[in-house]
């Protein structure tokens, strides 16, 4: 993550949730004035073989769910969380993060299309029939598990933080996280009646929420945030800020200086061995330097 980081962590986005949402009201537009037209949107992975490549990327804009009062609390919730995450994460991370989400959808919906011919071959094999089975499936494959994988990645680094549930329910993010959890393994249980549809239904959760999974795995030993470091962290950026000397700063794991962006703040490390320096986003998330 580091080495990469330093050569592709300037080109990450900010406020990605944001730009997410807006997918969202453009998508939510579209069903408005015209609802058949996301028809041509949707991941579906025979028509993005047969030449229609910019489903790969038009999918995102394509809402989870019909518009009402609690998607608008929803996506604010999401909003909320996905923001948090990125000042704590730093915006390379979390783009990583969201980005990979969506790129292990995109296979996902060609591994579920293959695991069909391979077991129902015969009746994928019916003119009309594979097209017919991945447009009725198409729009299992969207962001709805990509959210989803947020607010367990959420619930994880800040286990004991309590949020307000519809701005009415207390609620530590543990317990969120883990009856989202236990939401998640009964849908991948659920059964639809149809196989193929199964196939789709599962792999599309399975697929959506692989980067959760590669997160938690890789990450667990030093992602809880307790309310009091969150604060401690935040008392030591101000004192960074306000002792902070002009001119010379330059970030070990990404590069930037000073120079390129006036507003960050740098500090060096005192856990790493040697004179390294880090801005803001990666003087809590870098891999300390020791000596053999």
């Amino acid at each position: 993550m580091s080495k990469f980081e330093k050569k592709f962590g300037k080109y990450a986005i900010k406020n990605i949730s944001l730009m997410l949402i807006l997918c969202y009201a453009v998508g939510y537009a579209i069903q408005l004035i015209g609802g058949g037209f996301l028809g041509f949107l949707t991941l579906d992975p025979y028509k993005i073989l047969h030449g229609q490549i910019w489903r790969i990327v038009t999918w995102i804009i394509v809402p989870p769910s019909s518009f009402n009062i609690f998607t608008i609390i929803m996506l604010f919730f999401y909003y909320s969380v996905g923001t948090t995450l990125e000042r704590t994460w730093g915006a390379y991370r979390y783009n990583v993060y969201l980005f990979s989400g969506m790129i292990f959808t995109v296979i996902g919906s060609f591994v579920a299309m293959g695991l069909c011919y391979l077991f129902y071959g015969e009746v994928m094999a019916i003119p009309g029939g594979a097209e017919v089975m991945c447009a009725s499936y198409s729009r299992l494959f969207s962001t709805y598990y990509i959210n989803m994988s947020i607010l367990l990645a959420f619930a994880a680094t800040f286990p004991n933080v309590q949020v307000m549930l519809m701005f009415v329910i207390p609620v530590q993010m543990k317990w969120l996280g883990i009856i989202y959890g236990v939401m998640l393994v009964l849908d991948l249980f659920q059964n639809t009646g149809n196989p193929m549809a199964n196939i789709f239904y599962r792999t599309a959760i399975v697929a959506s929420l692989l980067n959760f999974v590669i997160f938690w795995f890789t990450s667990r030993s030093h992602i809880n945030m307790s309310p009091r470091e969150i604060k401690r962290r935040q008392e030591f950026r101000h004192e960074v800020k306000k002792n902070m000397r002009p001119g010379g700063h330059k970030c070990t794991i990404c590069g930037r200086t000073d120079a390129d962006d006036p507003t960050l703040e740098f500090r060096y490390c005192s856990k790493c061995d040697g004179n390294y320096e880090y801005c803001q986003e990666h003087i809590f998330t870098h891999e300390h330097v020791k000596k053999q």
